[in-house]
């Protein structure tokens, strides 16, 4: 599930790359899933399937034996992951990866982890084997900094907090390994990039990558969330979970770990690789 969310449609890649079956499954598949679908590519199986569809669930999980569930942080996401579960449970589904969150705790400050928690429980107790992986901040997530960084800012409220990024591409080359290596499959991951980055770090590096000049400016969190709500137009709910992402690396220090490494044998891809390979997102 998720075959054309970031980490979905790297899996998608990764699972390719290995010769594995895979079935893509998405709401809309009479579109064409990014870099999967299309002439000169291998065939992938592409089914529809919409978590609040009990009926298509049941159909699209037939006949499989492992399931990557991930989905888009929502107000119903507590929902309708633990019905997925469920339901494939019910259906055959031996193995669950799921996408979960750092700090996936039941006294989470930030409400989005909180809901990862119970659906980490609801995934224990349901008896299948599960792998559940925590990564931290998506490089492909700073390309919605954009606009900003074509205006010369980067907002934020962390000051010289440090975040962890890691490249979805990893991400979803260690879901493939917990899907086809049986000694990853079972395990809690948490994973990030090689370094940490403050949102000022940021901004000098793309300064030199864009030749153009670009500060960090802090705000409060009050003036953060308005600024998300009323001019990035997000919904409450996402406004209030970047800001509390944002708190919560200040309030526990983001550090690197080897997590990557460890499973895939190499080291993890580079923010200032992606930086460069994404520069003309970020040119005015």
């Amino acid at each position: 599930m998720g075959s054309t969310g970031a980490t979905g449609n790297a899996l998608l890649h990764s699972l390719l790359t290995l010769g594995t079956p895979v079935r893509a499954l998405t709401r809309t598949p009479h579109k064409p899933i990014p870099g999967i679908t299309g002439p000169h590519r291998p065939p992938v199986e592409v089914q529809y399937a919409d978590a609040t569809d009990h009926h298509s669930l049941r159909t699209a999980f037939k006949g499989a034996g492992q399931l990557f569930l991930a989905m888009a942080n929502s107000p119903a996401q507590v929902a309708l992951e633990t019905r997925v579960i469920d339901i494939a449970a019910h259906t055959g589904i031996g193995h669950i990866v799921k996408i979960s969150a750092p700090a996936a705790e039941p006294d989470s400050p930030v409400a989005i982890s909180r809901g990862h928690h119970a659906v980490e429980e609801h995934l224990r107790a349901s008896g299948l084997t599960h792998t559940i992986l925590r990564p931290h901040a998506f490089m492909q997530n700073l390309l919605r900094l954009a606009p900003a960084v074509a205006r010369g800012i980067i907002l934020g409220t962390t000051g010289d907090a440090p975040f962890n990024y890691i490249d979805c591409r990893d991400i979803g080359d260690v879901a493939a390994a917990a899907l086809t290596s049986p000694g990853i499959a079972g395990g809690t991951y948490t994973l990030t990039g090689h370094e940490a980055v403050s949102y000022p770090e940021l901004a000098s590096r793309l300064a030199i990558l864009t030749g153009n000049p670009i500060r960090y400016v802090r705000l409060t969190r009050d003036e953060l969330r308005d600024n998300l709500i009323h001019n990035a137009h997000m919904p409450t709910w996402l406004a209030d979970h970047v800001t509390e992402i944002q708190q919560l690396a200040i309030a526990r220090p983001e550090t690197p770990n080897t997590t990557v490494a460890d499973i895939l044998g190499r080291p993890p891809r580079t923010l200032d690789a992606f930086l460069h390979e994404q520069h003309t997102h970020f040119l005015r």
